[in-house]
């Protein structure tokens, strides 16, 4: 049974972390954190896809190889992308000083960064503040480490649960940042996830990747791909359950479960947090000839412009939602298409069912609205999260450099 608590990244056992103010952003408000497992733990991670991936990017792939790792630094404020041999050095060095600080291999740190690209980080303040999180560090401090990794985030994105795994008592939890520039490959925005169950380091590595796939990749705000985005996950095996070795394993379905639901909560969190959003869309394709071709209809209107907009001025214009199916690459049977919003039946076998605008208006004012689309070519499904475009969005995202 998994059952959901309340706790931060520190829930499970063995684990530390806090967050400061080190002066990076100009809100004064908390930018570098620190987080810790006690003991080695299994390390799973995946990063951005995008060429020009930021220089944390390039040292926490380093650490990513290697089977253990045992702390995550990160800093927000400032991106540390477009930074070139500067950039790798300053990220190194954050490494580097924080395993000093610990007394564990530099190797088995992680380097993370978010926030404005092409700046060079402040590293006489970036090191102040990891000594002054270290100094901090404790299994109370949970709230002031998600803090740290903020930008343009509205609320904590945070989760915790615990469950039964080879008769033992094991948690997990996560926290996440992420508003805008949301459009994964292989993971999204910054995510760290922490559990005290004992996983096989190259079973974890699996597992956060399958993960990853049905969780942050599922999930969209503007089709920007960032230049910082990571996963991480750490397994510390405190729990002392059996360990699992493999996929076959009698609880390895127990324990991604777990896995699953805390990156899946999170990744709906990021989409309902998406910046300047007053709507949170859950886009279901159903009848698809393949997975990857339900999520590219899911994608193509979860990421359309005139479908998002649609939703922010309540306009029910469902022929957007259509269109978009139909451009996005998928095999479709148009005169069997489908399509429901908010449980109300749209379209029948392509058509227009006639249902009165004005039936509509109920559902179009909600703020969690879900759609449906059947492309009548197969049975398989996908199902992405998303958010609307406001007025917001341009001002936020026109104004954030400034």
């Amino acid at each position: 049974m998994i059952k959901q608590i309340d706790g931060w990244l520190t829930a499970p056992k063995g684990f530390v972390a806090a967050g400061v103010k080190a002066g990076i952003k100009k809100s004064g408000k908390e930018d570098v954190a620190v987080i810790m497992s006690e003991v080695p733990a299994s390390a799973g991670a995946v990063f951005t896809q995008n060429k020009m991936c930021a220089a944390p990017v390039v040292v926490s792939r380093e650490a990513a190889a290697e089977p253990y790792a045992q702390a995550i630094v990160v800093n927000s404020g400032c991106a540390n992308a477009c930074t070139g041999a500067r950039g790798i050095a300053d990220a190194r060095e954050m490494a580097v000083f924080t395993a000093e600080m610990l007394g564990i291999p530099e190797k088995s740190v992680f380097v993370c960064s978010t926030g404005v690209i092409g700046h060079f980080l402040p590293m006489a303040k970036i090191k102040q503040g990891i000594a002054d999180a270290i100094d901090k560090m404790d299994v109370t401090e949970g709230e002031s480490t998600a803090l740290a990794i903020q930008t343009t985030d509205t609320f904590v994105k945070n989760i915790a649960y615990e469950f039964d795994l080879c008769g033992k008592k094991a948690r997990i939890a996560g926290i996440a940042k992420g508003a805008g520039m949301i459009h994964p490959n292989m993971a999204t925005l910054l995510t760290f996830i922490t559990t005290d169950a004992a996983v096989a380091p190259d079973v974890l590595k699996r597992a956060v990747r399958a993960t990853a796939d049905k969780s942050f990749n599922m999930v969209v705000v503007d089709g920007d791909t960032s230049t910082n985005d990571t996963m991480i996950v750490l397994a510390n095996g405190m729990a002392e359950n059996e360990i699992i070795v493999s996929e076959e394993h009698p609880e390895y379905g127990v324990f991604f479960e777990a896995l699953l639901r805390t990156a899946q909560d999170l990744a709906k969190m990021i989409a309902h947090d998406g910046e300047g959003a007053t709507k949170f869309l859950e886009v279901n394709i159903v009848g698809a000839a393949s997975f990857e071709d339900a999520k590219k209809a899911a994608m193509a209107i979860a990421k359309s412009p005139l479908v998002k907009t649609a939703f922010f001025g309540e306009d029910p214009n469902w022929g957007r939602i259509v269109c978009a199916a139909g451009y996005s690459g998928a095999a479709l049977a148009a005169d069997r298409v489908t399509l429901s919003i908010g449980g109300v039946r749209l379209v029948e076998n392509g058509l227009n069912v006639g249902v009165p605008l004005e039936q509509l208006s109920p559902i179009m004012a909600e703020h969690d609205i879900n759609i449906t689309v059947d492309l009548a070519a197969g049975e398989k499904k996908a199902t992405v999260w998303t958010c609307d475009f406001s007025y917001e969005y341009v001002k936020i995202n026109g104004e954030y450099h400034t």
